[in-house]
């Protein structure tokens, strides 16, 4: 068992889709999980987005992993989708500046892995207050705004391999 501080988060409002567990089994430390598998693309949920990320990866027929945990970072599991698809999308409720996404960017590039990274979060500015599913909204959190953004992701980067083959 992990010995070290801990912190539990109890949100407002439901948890979709959660089944409530009879037991109270502990979480491997620092281990993610696949919840989808698709090709092509992977979105790695960090948080609360895991429905919405499911629900645009079912149109996109993208991979999606639960990564459950920021520090430590499931690194084996991240190398695994870096190989295995061509673009890792993070997703978080949370700034972008400094999140999970940018520590994801960082352990790839420590392992030198050359991998178009998609962060997806809230900008670093103060958000206004209202209902969440309208913030989400607004924040492109929501899943059409996961798909949408993922979409416009994929097509910037077939251009760029486009341009590059009638390059050489």
């Amino acid at each position: 068992m992990f010995s070290g501080p801990a912190a539990v988060r109890y949100p407002r409002g439901t948890g979709p889709g959660a089944e409530i567990q009879p037991s109270l089994d502990g979480l491997p430390i620092g281990k993610g999980r696949r919840v989808r598998d698709g090709s092509n693309i992977a979105i790695l949920n960090f948080g609360t987005l895991l429905t919405p990320a499911l629900e645009a990866a079912e149109a996109l027929g993208a991979t999606v992993a639960d990564m459950r945990f920021v520090k430590p970072l499931d690194e084996e599991l991240i190398v695994a989708l870096a190989e295995q698809h061509e673009l890792l999308v993070t997703l978080e409720e949370n700034a972008i500046a400094g999140g999970a996404g940018s520590a994801v960017t960082e352990f790839l590039n420590h392992r030198e892995v050359q991998m178009p990274v998609l962060q997806l979060g809230l900008p670093d500015t103060f958000i206004d207050h209202g209902k969440h599913g309208e913030l989400l909204h607004d924040c492109g959190l929501d899943a059409d705004g996961i798909r949408t953004a993922i979409e416009g992701r994929m097509e910037r980067l077939q251009r760029q391999s486009l341009k590059a083959v009638q390059q050489s």
